[in-house]
């Protein structure tokens, strides 16, 4: 009974030479192919049968065999890339057990059928080009030659025989020998009979020269290769530095290229192999270290297997077999630079990479060879730099991994975009003047570290999940629900899928942003505290402010160090309890105070006088000292025009108070000197009103809209909220004048916006000091009067004059009654006491009167000395904001100067248009009396001269 496994292999060998048997023509019959079927099996038999039963050492042998033939047999490596596939895919296939088998027998057949197959270069071999010299045949002397060839200088010089070329199938190899004979008896006879002269030509000229012997040759060459390829120093190649490799110099110029060529590899591995065993620099390095390691050990089975083909070429030389197969067969120093030429450009590759992590660390080495494996137009070079690529960057996902699901930096060697700055090393900062925190100092965004596998933006998410992390659970005290989320969500991080990292790193930026905004709105009110800080230091609870400088006001007209902190408070919790303030939270009043800026001499409580708003962590990352220091600012402004508002409202209530009365009776002295004051009240209290409407509502109202419309967007982070609040704080300071420190066209700190606000607030207090003098000079004259009438009424009551003799004697510079005879009588003096007075109807003024009327002169001009600076400084304020770059500026100008009734021109300019013209006056000046004290000393000299001929 036939085995059932031979007769399956049987019929497997016909179905297949049936599928590859052409098409039977019509002259042919079933029988001719069956023979043609039963032929072709048993000559694969016979192939089988005589091949070389040694088998390769391991699996993968006999597909590195075939993908060095196909590298070596194709000028494209096309079919070697084709054949990697197919073997990927012939590894897949579970049926078949004996893959390997299946390859060497196929790599087998390869190399018996390949005997009449050409190389890569047939025409430069066919009969039509024999002649045509060689680049090596320009020069007298041979190529290197190998040792076959000398063995073969010492034969009768025989061409060698071409392949043939009509591609028909030989049936056995002994057929295949006797054709290759009388191929050769063929060529013999044609040269017999070609002339000589054709014959020398078609010879090399030194064909009848004794053959040159080349020490070492090429066996013993290929013999201490691998040693060679490994680092290693042989007989004939000797390393004589790490960077350096000794040649023979009695090599002929061909096969030094080659060995330059070959050295190349073996320079590179020494070097390479000092690199991997080092064990300095940080993670990164070491995963390089790593992948390189790998990478040379492929690099060793590699020459392993090339020492295995040079071992076999080498016994096939020492075994005395055919000079044709060897030489199709053989190893040799050419064709081993050809199959180590991949592995050199790994090799040079990896040395790129090893000089660049000298100068390059962390991210900016991952992205070198991101670049080279993904822009590099080279396949090659693209896959190994990918290959590398994924071993190196495993340190950088674990850094990545720890920081955004935990908020942790564990970075010892500083190779992560994400750095956290020594706190010693930074320069001192004052915080008051630049906007810093510990959510912006804690940690920093290195742009230069950013790997190029990331973009920009996801860089920004990354460092904005971990720093959020990082401050919920040190800042904000929530560590409980920061390792909640690690567990929950947790996973580890490659570069194999790089739409579920993006994910990843979007899911968990909506997490944790949502998360922490959630803690500062809720938890620890940031919203609240930002609302308060409105109403209480940008003057929005207006009865709360009216209240409290109300209540103040005789404190605060005193000097600052006879003032104490208890009064303050005390007034303001009276101004918080009589006015809506008392129904906001508990926690907001608890944290406003009242208190004194620093004390110097001579100041008052207005000018020291403000408010705090005392914030906390974590809060203070968002409203920062600077923030405070800009809202003390704004504060001092507005608190100064609200203390003018108030002067000025007070003065007002007692002149209408006092026209009724007081001054009413003193019109036809003080009358025009009160009208002139009313007219410039009314353009202040203007002003002071047009001023302040501008800074509540043009400048802090529309801000703060701005600040709430970005603090209630559902996707805003805690970036955002700091942004939105910075910007608002720069309107505000920058739109209510005091963002502007110097004057854009001087330089000087005094012509500044916020200096001419201040100097024309100072100016209308000035005035109303004036004003309140003048209310007392009207209140003594009118006391003057009424006791001037008591007096006479008193003397006529008792039956005498009113007004006497004595009276009008005396000399009086005080106002004149309104009766004729009392004009008189208080024209000429006061009146006089007599014996029969009573003591309490004594002149109360009647001490003091002489200097009534240099007061009042006094008082009128310095009134209109103040009036005439105020209309000045507001032209000269009304010229800048005219020329502002900002439109609420602009608007600002136009509203305080709406009926045009001052002209607004640059006292500047003008100031220095006369300064020119004084200095030009005084060059002229200087110029003219020059002359006239040189025709002087002329003439002095002339009479010195004639004196002395005399």
């Amino acid at each position: 009974m036939a085995d059932p496994r031979l007769t399956r292999i049987d019929g497997t060998l016909t179905t297949l030479f049936e599928s590859l048997i052409p098409p039977l023509s019509p002259e042919q019959d079933d029988t001719d192919t069956e023979f043609q079927i039963e032929r072709a099996i048993q000559n694969a038999k016979a192939l089988v049968h005589n091949g070389n039963a040694r088998l390769p050492p391991d699996t993968n042998q006999a597909s590195d065999l075939i993908k060095r033939k196909l590298l070596r047999e194709n000028a494209s490596p096309e079919k070697a890339a084709r054949f990697s596939n197919l073997y990927s895919r012939l590894l897949a296939i579970p049926v078949l057990n004996q893959k390997w088998a299946i390859l060497y027998l196929l790599y087998k057949l390869s190399d018996h059928t390949t005997l009449d197959v050409h190389e890569r270069s047939p025409i430069a071999e066919s009969d039509e080009v024999r002649n045509v010299p060689r680049r090596h045949t320009l020069s007298s002397e041979p190529p290197f030659p190998s040792q076959e060839d000398q063995r073969q200088r010492s034969e009768p010089a025989t061409p060698l025989p071409l392949p043939r070329r009509d591609g028909n199938p030989k049936p056995n190899a002994k057929q295949h020998a006797k054709d290759e004979n009388e191929d050769i008896q063929r060529q013999q006879q044609q040269q017999q009979t070609t002339p000589s002269k054709t014959r020398i030509t078609s010879q090399p000229l030194t064909a009848n020269k004794p053959p040159q012997i080349i020490s070492p040759s090429e066996v013993e060459l290929l013999r201490d290769l691998p040693f060679n390829l490994q680092g290693v120093s042989s007989a004939h190649l000797e390393f004589v530095s790490a960077t350096s490799l000794s040649l023979p110099a009695t090599l002929p110029i061909p096969i030094l290229s080659l060995l330059h060529a070959l050295a190349e590899p073996c320079l590179l591995y020494r070097g390479l192999a000092e690199y991997a065993g080092g064990r300095d620099g940080g993670l990164i390095d070491q995963s390089l270290r790593s992948a390189i390691n790998n990478e040379l050990r492929s690099y060793l089975s590699l020459v392993a297997s090339l020492e295995t083909e040079i071992r076999q070429a080498l016994a096939t030389i020492d075994s005395g077999k055919d000079r044709i197969t060897i030489q199709k067969t053989g190893v040799t120093l050419k064709r081993c630079l050809i199959w180590t030429r991949d592995a050199t450009m790994g090799l040079r590759l990896m040395k790129l990479i090893v000089e660049e992590s000298k100068i390059k660390r962390g991210g900016q080495l991952i992205s070198l060879i991101h670049s080279l494996s993904s822009s590099h137009g080279d396949p090659f070079v693209a896959s190994f730099a990918e290959r590398l690529l994924s071993n190196v960057a495993r340190p950088f996902y674990e850094m990545l991994k720890h920081w955004i699901y935990d908020g942790e930096l564990i970075d010892p060697y500083h190779e992560f975009f994400i750095t956290e700055p020594d706190p010693n090393s930074q320069p001192l900062v004052d915080h008051r003047h630049i906007a810093t925190s510990v959510w912006e100092e804690k940690y920093k965004l290195e742009s230069a570290m950013v790997p190029s596998i990331i973009s920009s933006d996801f860089a920004r998410k990354v460092f904005l999940i971990g720093k959020s992390l990082n401050f919920i659970r040190h800042n904000c005290g929530d560590s409980d629900w920061v390792i909640q989320y690690s567990k929950s969500n947790s996973k580890s991080l490659d570069d194999t899928n790089t739409a579920n990292l993006s994910l990843s790193i979007d899911v968990a930026y909506r997490t944790t942003m949502s998360r922490l905004t959630s803690l500062m709105s809720t938890k620890f009110g940031l919203f609240t505290h930002l609302t308060a800080i409105r109403k209480y230091m940008l003057f929005a609870q207006g009865d709360f402010f009216e209240l409290l400088i109300e209540s103040l006001a005789q404190h605060l007209d005193r000097p600052v160090n006879s003032m104490y902190r208890h009064n303050l408070t005390s007034q303001l919790e009276h101004a918080i309890r009589h006015s809506n303030a008392q129904y906001d939270d508990s926690e907001v009043l608890r944290r406003l105070d009242a208190r004194m800026l620093e004390l110097s001499s001579g100041e008052i409580g207005w000018d020291c006088f403000t408010l705090e708003y005392k914030i906390s962590a974590p809060c203070d990352v968002v409203i920062t000292q600077w923030a405070n220091t800009q809202y003390l600012k704004i504060f001092n402004l507005l608190w100064r025009i609200k203390r003018v508002e108030f002067s000025l409202s007070s003065t007002c209530k007692r002149c209408m108070t006092g026209d009724r009365g007081v001054l009413a009776a003193v019109s036809d002295k003080l009358g025009n000197d009160w009208k002139r004051s009313r007219c410039v009240i009314a353009e202040m209290v203007h002003f002071v009103n047009q001023l302040q409407y501008y800074l509540l509502f043009e400048v802090v109202e529309a801000s703060w809209e701005k600040l709430e419309e970005a603090i209630k967007k559902p996707e805003a982070t805690l970036d955002d909220l700091i942004e939105a609040h910075t910007t608002y704080l720069n309107n505000i300071t920058k739109k209510g004048l005091i963002g502007q420190q110097r004057h854009p066209v001087t330089g000087l700190q005094e012509d500044s916006l916020v200096v001419q606000v201040h100097h024309i607030l100072k100016c209308m207090l000035n005035y109303r000091e004036v004003i309140d003098s003048l209310y007392s000079y009207s209140v003594a004259e009118y006391t003057r009067r009424q006791q001037f009438s008591a007096k006479i009424e008193q003397r006529t009551a008792q039956g005498r004059w009113g007004i006497t003799e004595k009276d009008l004697a005396g000399d009086s510079r005080a106002s004149t009654p309104s009766s004729t005879t009392a004009t008189k009588a208080l024209k000429s003096g006061p009146l006089l006491p007599e014996a029969n007075d009573s003591p309490s109807a004594q002149p109360i003024l009647s001490l003091g009167l002489g200097d009534d009327e240099s007061h009042l002169n006094s008082l009128r001009s310095r009134q209109i000395n103040l009036s005439a600076e105020f209309r000045s400084r507001l032209s000269m304020l009304l010229y800048d904001l005219a020329h502002q770059p900002d439109v609420d500026l602009r608007f600002l100008g136009v509203v305080m100067n709406f009926n045009e009734v001052y002209q607004p021109v640059n006292v500047r300019r003008h100031q220095a248009r006369r300064a020119r013209e004084k200095r030009e006056h005084e060059r002229k000046a200087r110029e003219a009396t020059v002359p006239s004290s040189e025709a002087n000393t002329s003439m002095e000299r002339d009479l010195n001269s004639s004196t002395t001929k005399a």
